[in-house]
């Protein structure tokens, strides 16, 4: 296995956990698997190499809470979303391929740290209310996707401008992740960063996602639904900030 993954036993337990706790996250909240998994393996692997293993993930988690999301989502927001998002993938992907491994460390670090202050302190901007404000995150979200693979967050960001419930925020980020799926295949294979060692550690740490997955959704109840988004995003600044100064040291 560890031959198979370019990885020491000791680095494929640690993803494999990262990835499972990701997941319990991402099947409570309908966000945050790959800013989760970006903050805290972005120590043992660059965002370069963890990018195609995301998409696999990403694909994942989505097939699994499809049903749920496609029935609570605002589904024109998602798409409008979703076509932004398209355009931004391949300048955000063209960024995480020219610069060096360290400086895409960092950038996407504090992509995900302040993305998660802002959605934390609950700022909300007017413009975003618009239709140029839909395109414009989706546009956004894709540049974000393509460098650290944190789409989902600006889109959470948007999502929260307009005081959605709980659910339906949750199901227009799984339907969201769902569509860009295909789209973001196009880019990753036209860029040539979907090589078959990110397949491989795509497949094989799908396997802890799912598992946290399925957890994180049996937790997703009307009782706790109103303390995720603090809870995910506190565990972004924290995840991401302790990744940064060990990027910096």
């Amino acid at each position: 296995m560890t031959e198979l993954l370019h990885l020491s036993a000791t680095e494929i337990a640690i993803i494999a956990a990262i990835t499972f706790s990701a997941g319990v996250v991402r099947g409570f909240s309908g966000f945050a698997l790959s800013a989760l998994v970006m903050a805290s393996a972005v120590v043992i692997l660059p965002p370069v190499e963890l990018i195609p293993m995301l998409w696999w993930l990403e694909l994942s988690a989505s097939v699994l809470m499809l049903k749920g999301g496609w029935r609570d989502a605002d589904r024109k927001t998602a798409i409008g979303l979703w076509i932004g998002s398209a355009l931004g993938w391949p300048l955000g992907l063209y960024l995480t391929t020219t610069l060096p491994v360290e400086t895409s460390k960092l950038i996407a670090l504090a992509v995900i740290v302040t993305l998660a202050v802002t959605q934390l302190a609950k700022i909300r901007l007017a413009f975003l209310a618009t239709r140029a404000g839909l395109y414009g995150s989706g546009l956004l979200a894709g540049v974000v996707s393509g460098l650290a693979h944190v789409g989902g967050m600006v889109v959470a960001l948007y999502v929260l401008s307009s005081d959605a419930p709980a659910r339906a925020m949750r199901g227009s980020l799984v339907l969201f992740l769902f569509l860009g799926s295909a789209t973001s295949m196009v880019t990753l294979l036209a860029f040539g960063v979907m090589d078959l060692s990110g397949v491989t550690r795509g497949l094989v740490f799908a396997v802890p996602t799912l598992a946290g997955v399925f957890v994180g959704q049996q937790l997703f109840t009307e009782r706790l639904a109103p303390y995720y988004r603090p809870f995910c995003l506190t565990l972004l600044i924290g995840l991401a900030g302790l990744s940064l100064v060990r990027t910096l040291t």
